[in-house]
C-alpha cells in the first residue's frame, strides 16, 4: 500500500471584524427589544443599575452606539454577598435609511432606555384616496 503524505493547511491570521472596540473594565451586552409601528421603530435597552446621566448615545455613520456606566460602590464598602456581576454596558446597531436620524429621541426609566427612531415621511405607509372624475 503506497504511503500518502498528509498536508496540513497553514494557519492564517484573521483580522478582527470591523466595529469591535476595546474598553477598560467589564462590559456586558444589554438585552434589547425592538418593535415597529407604521410611524417608528422603538428600542428598549435593559441596563439595570444605570442612571440616565450615565448613558451615552452616539450616532456616527449610521451606527448608533449605546454605553451605560454602572456607578461604583464607595471604596470604604466591602461586599458581603454578590449574586451577579456588575459592569458597564455597550451595544451598537446599524440604522437603515428608513429612519429619520435627525429626530431620534431617548428616555430612561427604571433601568430601561427607550430609543424612538421615527421613520422618514416617504417610508411611512399611507392610504391614497381615489377621486371621482
Amino acid at each position: 500500500m503506497p504511503e500518502q503524505e498528509l498536508k496540513i493547511p497553514e494557519k492564517k491570521e484573521i483580522a478582527p471584524p470591523a466595529g469591535e472596540f476595546t474598553r477598560e473594565g467589564s462590559y456586558y451586552t444589554p438585552a434589547v427589544d425592538i418593535y415597529e409601528t407604521p410611524q417608528e421603530l422603538v428600542m428598549l435597552v435593559d441596563m439595570p443599575g444605570v442612571r440616565s446621566d450615565d448613558v451615552e448615545i452616539d450616532l456616527n455613520n449610521s451606527v448608533i452606539s449605546i454605553v451605560g456606566k454602572v456607578p461604583v460602590f464607595s471604596d470604604d464598602s466591602r461586599e458581603l454577598l454578590t449574586e451577579y456581576c456588575t459592569g458597564n454596558y455597550f451595544r451598537s446597531f446599524r440604522i437603515t435609511e428608513v429612519v429619520d436620524q435627525s429626530r431620534i429621541s431617548a428616555s430612561m426609566s427604571d433601568g430601561v432606555l427607550k430609543l424612538t427612531l421615527p421613520k422618514l415621511e416617504k417610508a411611512v405607509p399611507r392610504k391614497i384616496a381615489i377621486q371621482s372624475a
